[in-house]
């Protein structure tokens, strides 16, 4: 377990978690809504271990932490500016959107059907840490069908030796998964998780016209 609370103080823990991402092991990282268990996004046998790592299969592949928007464009095209728009306003934050992805990148993170969710996320150190070894290939560190962990220690409860390093940076601020957008629908948008931004932000943001459906009624 490595405390990654000061900034002034976590550069050796960051060091561990970027040696073990380079090889291809498994990590686990704390982020503005619940803790992330993750791998390099384009070593297919590190993404493969974090799936297995939470007990879920190729058919839930899982979201893509970027440490910048401009990083969107080189992992996913086809944009819709409603999306963009989203992005713009809600990252870094809770906030995941599905895109269409580059069909030129040398990755494999499950059965994605071309498509990609990312998100920046809105914490210090796992910016940091996304910085240094870019895309990351994170989902929540639970096994699947437990509760998400919102700390280091709830994790590593769960997820026990399957990871190489535990980055402990306190209890999660947010403590809610992330939201979750689609954006490869040509109709619109459409709301596949309510989260940590609440669908009311959303369409403050963009207007309901740029949605296919909203939770609880139909669009157009």
């Amino acid at each position: 377990m490595l405390q990654c609370t000061d900034s002034s103080h976590w550069g050796p823990s960051l060091d561990a978690a970027v040696d073990a991402v380079n090889r291809g092991a498994v990590i686990v990282l704390p982020t503005d809504t619940v803790y992330g268990v993750g791998a390099d996004a384009f070593q297919a046998k590190a993404v493969a271990a974090v799936l297995a790592a939470k007990g879920r299969g190729r058919q839930m592949p899982p979201p893509v932490l970027i440490p910048q928007l401009r990083t969107v464009d080189g992992l996913g095209m086809d944009i819709p500016g409603t999306a963009r728009a989203l992005m713009e306003k809600f990252w870094p934050g809770a906030l995941t959107v599905i895109v269409h992805s580059q069909p030129s990148l040398a990755w494999d993170l499950g059965e994605t059907h071309g498509t990609v969710a990312l998100r920046m996320p809105d914490h210090p150190a796992a910016l940091a840490l996304l910085n240094r070894t870019g895309p990351l290939a994170v989902t929540s560190a639970n096994l699947t069908g437990q509760p998400a962990a919102t700390s280091a220690s709830a994790a590593e409860e769960q997820l026990g030796a399957s990871v190489a390093v535990y980055l402990d940076g306190g209890e999660s601020p947010g403590g809610t998964a992330s939201t979750i957008v689609d954006a490869t629908h040509p109709d619109g948008l459409r709301v596949v998780r309510e989260g940590g931004v609440s669908v009311a932000e959303l369409v403050d943001t963009v207007g309901a016209e740029a949605f296919v459906e909203l939770p609880g009624e139909t669009i157009g």
